[in-house]
């Protein structure tokens, strides 16, 4: 006995025609898709008519895409609920698809930002992001990363400050044929990208700020020696001191750590000096933070009796009372442009900048008054 014939007409996947006549898909598409199973590249390519290449370019975020192809394809990749398999995208790209962010900074809440911000362009490229804490001045470093990429843990490195200027490490790492990104160094190099920032000018201009309110007696709390490019937030400092034609007092700068406790050090220090400072400025929130503490002990109003400032517009800044004037330093920003940076290189697009410059800007709130 023969089997019976099915004799319905096969399922014919949706072709929508816009009003150009250019071939496009619509919303309803997915009812008249077929899915014998998990869709796959080709089955995308198929229905937005395209290469299977021009999809990898769109999962990619790749340039060069026409925005009317590209919509084509995450039309089809909605309608067939389609995710790409990381591990087949690695390994048809030889590339581990994953980017190395390497710190080493006392202050939780930056290398948070610094990770946010990161996290949020690896997202947008289909990138993962290692995070690995490194110890500055250890002499293994550069091998310990270089064994890294090696083993294929990442395709290239993303430093932060202080392991930015570490010079030696940093020439290991181009020796090796390691993709590197510095964020915040404080020399410019030509072997590798850098995304940097304006610390002297914005310290220039908060101290000149302070200055305005009627503050002459203006101290600094200086960052981590390690960290060499915050040192040009006290040459900033410095530098608007003699534009300003106020005397540079040794007991006004005193060494800090970048960390609260050592904010609460300093503080202590600038309070008991005989003829204490009506403004300290802080070359971190969270040693400004430090200080804000600190005046509260020894019965010192702020702002009423003592000007604060910090650097960064960490969220602790506004989370503070009173919320806490500070130069607000795109974290975020250089991080995602540091994340983006490094993809370029290594999709070996043209007219990559080796230095991106993002600016900061002054937020004055609530811990800065009038004398």
């Amino acid at each position: 006995m023969k089997p019976p014939v099915n004799k319905s007409k096969p399922r014919k996947s949706a072709k929508v025609v816009s009003q150009s006549g250019k071939r496009s898909l619509s919303a309803a598409a997915p009812a008249d898709v077929p899915r014998p199973g998990r869709p796959t590249i080709g089955d995308v390519a198929a229905l937005a008519g395209v290469s299977i290449k021009t999809v990898s370019r769109v999962f990619n975020n790749e340039p060069n895409v026409a925005a009317a192809t590209r919509s084509l394809v995450q039309t089809a990749i909605t309608a067939l609920g389609y995710s790409p398999n990381h591990s087949a995208r690695s390994l048809a790209a030889r590339e581990s698809l994953t980017l190395g962010l390497l710190y080493d900074n006392p202050s939780p809440n930056y290398i948070h930002q610094i990770q946010r911000g990161a996290l949020q362009s690896c997202q947008e490229a289909g990138y993962d992001l290692l995070l690995h804490p490194c110890e500055f001045g250890n002499k293994t470093i550069s091998d310990e990363i270089i064994n890294l990429h090696r083993q294929g843990r990442f395709d290239g490195v993303i430093l932060t400050p202080p392991l930015s200027d570490m010079a030696t490490a940093v020439d290991a790492l181009v020796a090796a044929g390691v993709p590197v990104v510095a964020i915040a160094p404080a020399e410019i190099r030509s072997d590798i990208l850098q995304v940097v920032t304006d610390d002297e000018r914005t310290c220039v201009a908060m101290t000149r700020a302070l200055y305005a309110l009627g503050h002459r007696r203006i101290a600094f709390i200086a960052g981590h020696p390690d960290h060499r490019a915050v040192g040009l937030r006290l040459e900033g400092y410095r530098a608007a001191l003699r534009e300003l034609g106020l005397p540079s007092r040794e007991d006004y700068v005193v060494q800090g750590y970048n960390s609260f406790e050592s904010g609460e050090v300093a503080g202590a220090a600038l309070l008991a000096l005989p003829q204490p400072p009506t403004a300290i400025f802080a070359a971190n929130d969270d040693m400004a933070a430090g200080v804000m503490r600190i005046a509260l002990k020894f019965g010192v109003s702020v702002p009423g009796n003592l000007s604060v400032v910090g650097f960064a517009d960490i969220p602790l800044a506004s989370q503070v009372w009173p919320a806490l004037s500070t130069v607000r330093q795109p974290i975020e920003a250089m991080a995602a442009k540091a994340v983006q940076l490094l993809i370029a290189k290594l999709r070996e697009q043209p007219g990559i900048p080796v230095e991106v410059m993002i600016r900061s800007e002054l937020v004055l709130r609530e811990t800065t008054s009038a004398v």
